[in-house]
C-alpha cells in the first residue's frame, strides 16, 4: 500500500490590485493591499503549522478576486470540479488553478470534471456537509450550473440542495458548518435557516465563517470574539486569523483556499 499523503490545500497570493475587486452587496472602501499579503501570509501559518501541505496557485496580478480561489474549483471526495464563474472579470482565473490541479493530481488521485457554460457556478456558493452539498442561488451561480454539479456528483453518492440567496454574495459569505455538521450563521445575512436541519445562529456577523482544520481545530476571523468563544465553548479549537482586507471585499476564511483530504483508502 502506497504511502497515503496528507491534506493538502491549494492558495494564490493576492494580487496588488485587490481594492479593485468586485463587490455586489458592501460599499467600496480602501483596502491595504499590503496589509492584504501579510494576513494571507499568516492564514496560510495556519493551515502548515497544522499538518497541511500548501501549493500555491500561479498568481494572477491581473485578476483582482484570484486570492479567492475556493470559487475557482470544489472537491468532492475523489473529484474535483472546475467552477464557471458568474462574474465574466474572474473566467481568466481558471486555466492557471486547472493547471495547479492538475500537478495536484498526481499527489492525491481524484478526478476531475468542469462546469460549462452558459451555466454558471462559483465555489463560495457550494457548502458541503457530509454528503449534501447546499447551492446557493445567486447572481453568480444559476440553475443551469446547479443542474451540471448535480449530474456529476450524485452518481457518486451526493445529494444536491439549491438554497435561496439574496442577502449576501455567496452562500458561504452567510453561513459555514461546524465539524459535527451543525450549520453556523449571522441570522439577518440568512434567507431561511430552516433549509438546514441543525442551524446554529452566531453572535456576529464575521463570525459566520470557518474552516475545519481537522482534528477538532477550525480557524475563524478574528473579527469575531464572541463567536470564538461559544466555538471554544463547543469544544472546539479555534485559530484566529486578521482577514480585515479581505472581509472588505466580501471574502472570508473558506474563499482564501481549496482543500484536498486524500481519500482514507488510498
Amino acid at each position: 500500500m502506497r504511502r497515503v499523503p496528507g491534506p493538502q490545500l491549494l492558495v494564490r497570493r493576492p494580487s496588488p490590485r485587490l481594492a479593485a475587486g468586485e463587490l455586489t452587496h458592501l460599499d467600496r472602501v480602501p483596502v491595504d493591499a499590503e496589509l492584504a499579503l501579510e494576513q494571507w501570509r499568516a492564514y496560510v501559518d495556519v493551515f502548515r503549522r497544522t499538518g497541511w501541505t500548501v501549493t500555491e496557485v500561479e498568481p494572477a496580478d491581473a485578476h483582482p478576486d484570484g486570492v479567492f480561489v475556493e470559487d475557482a474549483v470544489v472537491v468532492f471526495g475523489d473529484l474535483a470540479v472546475l467552477t464557471s464563474p458568474g462574474a465574466a472579470s474572474r473566467v481568466g482565473e481558471l486555466e492557471s488553478t486547472a493547471r495547479a490541479l492538475g500537478e495536484l493530481a498526481a499527489i492525491v488521485r481524484f478526478d476531475t470534471a468542469r462546469i460549462e457554460p452558459p451555466g454558471h457556478l462559483e465555489g463560495g456558493d457550494v457548502l458541503k456537509v457530509g454528503r449534501t452539498a447546499y447551492v446557493g442561488r445567486t447572481t453568480r451561480t444559476d440553475e443551469q450550473g446547479i443542474a451540471q454539479l448535480r449530474a456529476l456528483v450524485e452518481p457518486r453518492g451526493w445529494t444536491v440542495v439549491a438554497v435561496p440567496v439574496t442577502r449576501v454574495l455567496h452562500l458561504k459569505s452567510g453561513v459555514t458548518a461546524l465539524p459535527d455538521g451543525t450549520v453556523i450563521g449571522w441570522a439577518p445575512d440568512v434567507d431561511d435557516p430552516s433549509v438546514f436541519p441543525d442551524f446554529l445562529a452566531v453572535p456576529e456577523e464575521h463570525g459566520t465563517a470557518v474552516v475545519d482544520l481537522g482534528d477538532g481545530a477550525v480557524v475563524m476571523s478574528a473579527d469575531a470574539p464572541e463567536t470564538a468563544a461559544l466555538l471554544r465553548g463547543r469544544g472546539l479549537t479555534v485559530h484566529e486569523v486578521g482577514i480585515s482586507e479581505f472581509e472588505k471585499l466580501e471574502g472570508c476564511v473558506t474563499c482564501l483556499s481549496v482543500r484536498v483530504r486524500p481519500p482514507v483508502d488510498a
